[in-house]
């Protein structure tokens, strides 16, 4: 009995390490006996709505545009990972929650949605890491740097001076 269970789960674990390679090589991989893919497949069939598309490709607006924009129109302007209803990253929902403590209306976009845009903020805070945090047009930092600013007091200053001039 105990060698008919040791070769199922041998069995198993090989079966599992098959799927990992797998998934490795092709962009999909197997898991409890169905197959799931990572890549988009290049369908011709496919109908025009369901294509992804690049909004942006028949405009004169640019990314740096448009992060120009969300800095200069919103007071507390937060590119994440994920929103602030689901952040998702540690360091995205710390600085959700801090400014959350000062109830004021925070807007964001979520850089896991487009690549491009990630590297657009980047490139204009000249800052490598998410979160990015603008309060009236200055760029502040990360979690880190707003949980400092929290916990010393210059947060709840620099968001009072945003509330005075709305």
């Amino acid at each position: 009995m105990a060698r008919v269970l040791s070769n199922m789960l041998l069995n198993r674990f090989r079966s599992m390490e098959y799927a990992r390679t797998t998934a490795s090589a092709s962009g999909s991989f197997l898991q409890h006996g169905m197959r799931f893919s990572t890549s988009v497949p290049n369908d011709p069939d496919t109908h025009d709505d369901f294509k992804p598309t690049n909004k942006l490709e028949n405009s004169d607006i640019t990314l740096k545009d448009i992060v120009e924009q969300d800095v200069k129109d919103n007071r507390v302007m937060i590119y994440m990972k994920g929103d602030p209803e689901q952040p998702r990253c540690g360091f995205s929902s710390l600085a959700v929650r801090v400014l959350s403590e000062y109830r004021v209306p925070i807007y964001s976009r979520n850089i896991l949605e487009d690549p491009e845009l990630k590297n657009a903020v980047k490139a204009f805070s000249m800052w490598p890491t998410f979160p990015q945090i603008f309060i009236n047009g200055e760029f502040i930092g990360g979690s880190d740097i707003i949980l400092s600013m929290h916990q010393n007091g210059e947060l709840k200053e620099k968001l009072k001076a945003t509330k005075s001039s709305d």
